[in-house]
């Protein structure tokens, strides 16, 4: 495969060497001793984008846990591949006649990956279609969510959580990240705890066998046991005491399929339409042409909460958007790992060693070297789309998952980074405007115990803070 211009310019920039190991600064070298973290559990590299070779280089080809920096390399390889304007669609079908606003029969919406197919897009949606003339449906709502092969794991497999957001598992047909906030408050009698869901899906049943008590709060998680029980049904049990007052627990719940019934049906009759059938999963009949379609963002607006907020449904569909350049449906995700590491060794940037179990993170397996994430953000930074993929990060200070690191100092709102933490392992890389006007490509990669006493946001704020002021 023939390199981009760009890629050319990247190679030659680097003077088509490795980087060499480079020395710690001593005020890095302080931290990891007062931390007791050792070298060897650390991978680094500071460059300036426009220099030929780091100003701090540190066991750059150990393979390491990246965390959610691997999100950098999900959205930079999409961005590339895809194109910034790449939209994804849903595709709403009529399986029967239609008749002065009446479908004698199913509406069945096809999904094809859409990753941010929120309520506000439902909603519109399903405005889109009243507009068009449809008013009843007699039938059901049959989802075709075939595009996608079923998902490699369980939604608890990685930590026996399988109702925390962070692990929801992608679906061709999406909906809203399948999220909800129950919010929970002693009732007004003061017998018992009111229990609401937003959104309030009609067909959500909530077993609230929760006993209002007397005692410390000591949070939510600590005093609530919830349950996924069927398809609609969630119960919640446990001792809520009095002291909690109003607070509230997002999780997600449902089938993919219910959910998207659920909101579908809510929004639908927001804007006047009827539905009389429950749902159903089916597949599209062949040689059927859509009543309408939907689009989403394009992918440059998409990737911008994705990385901001750290979105691991997101960043995992993603894959399946890769898959689907040159595989066919049903979708799976090594195929799209396939694309990227393709995609990378296209423009010269080394991807041995390089491992992805998915697109966000959320992972034990997935591993990559400080080398190869550092010189794919200095080819990202010589990439046509580099405006785009830089705003997606966090913006130190400022907004998204590093809004509150460095909000009063100098260093506030000249970062975009994107960091990364599970047990065991901490992790930030991106883009530094240090105050001499020189922009500056960190990347730190570290796995140890040590860094769940603090160690691991020690070394991240020192390097950001060192960095800076180069």
């Amino acid at each position: 495969m023939r390199l981009r211009p760009y890629c050319l310019a990247f190679v030659a920039l680097l003077g088509l060497a490795s980087p060499v190991e480079a020395a710690l600064p001593p005020p890095l070298d302080r931290v990891l001793r007062e931390q007791h973290l050792p070298e060897s559990a650390v991978s680094l590299m500071v460059q300036a984008v426009d220099a030929r070779t780091p100003l701090v280089a540190l066991n750059l080809d150990e393979a390491r846990n990246p965390a959610s920096t691997i999100k950098l390399v999900t959205t930079f390889v999409a961005l590339e591949r895809l194109g910034p304007q790449r939209r994804f669609r849903t595709e709403a079908y009529l399986l029967g006649p239609l008749h002065d606003g009446v479908l004698e029969g199913d509406l069945l919406l096809k999904g094809r990956g859409d990753p941010y197919l929120i309520a506000e897009e439902l909603w519109k949606f399903a405005g889109q279609l009243r507009a068009k003339g449809l008013r009843k449906i007699t039938g059901r709502l049959v989802i075709d969510d075939s595009a996608f092969a079923p998902a490699p794991r369980a939604p608890g497999d990685f930590d026996d959580q399988p109702l925390r957001l962070y692990n929801v598992q992608p679906n061709a047909l999406m909906v809203n990240f399948k999220a909800f906030t129950f919010s929970f408050a002693p009732s007004a009698d003061g017998k018992g705890v009111r229990i609401e869901a937003d959104p309030p899906l009609p067909n959500l049943v909530i077993d609230n066998q929760l006993r209002l008590v007397d005692g410390p709060c000591r949070g939510l998680p600590e005093h609530i046991a919830m349950a996924n029980e069927g398809e609609e049904r969630v119960s919640f049990r446990g001792d809520y005491p009095r002291a909690c007052g109003d607070d509230s627990l997002p999780r997600s719940a449902l089938t993919p399929e219910a959910y998207a019934y659920g909101l579908f049906s809510m929004v639908w009759r927001q804007w006047g339409g009827e539905i009389d059938g429950g749902v159903t999963r089916g597949v599209m009949p062949a040689g059927q042409t859509p009543f309408d379609v939907w689009y989403s963002p394009p992918l440059a607006e998409l990737i911008r909460p994705l990385n901001k907020w750290s979105n691991n449904v997101m960043a995992d569909a993603l894959l399946y958007a890769l898959a689907d350049l040159h595989t066919a449906p049903p979708l799976a995700p090594g195929a799209g790992v396939q694309e990227i590491i393709q995609h990378l060794n296209s423009l010269g940037v080394p991807a041995k060693g390089l491992v992805m179990e998915n697109g966000s993170g959320l992972s034990r397996q997935t591993r990559i070297s400080a080398r190869t994430m550092g010189s794919m953000l200095l080819a990202a930074w010589r990439s046509p789309y580099m405006p785009e993929y830089l705003a997606s990060l966090s913006l130190v200070g400022q907004d998204g998952t590093l809004r509150k690191r460095f909000r009063r100092g100098p260093e506030n709102g000249r970062m975009h980074l994107k960091s990364g933490h599970l047990g065991d392992v901490a992790a930030v890389a991106g883009y530094v405007l240090a105050e001499s006007g020189r922009t500056y490509m960190v990347t730190l990669l570290m796995n140890h115990p040590t860094i769940n006493a603090g160690g691991g946001s020690a070394l991240i704020n020192a390097l950001l803070a060192w960095t800076f002021r180069q």
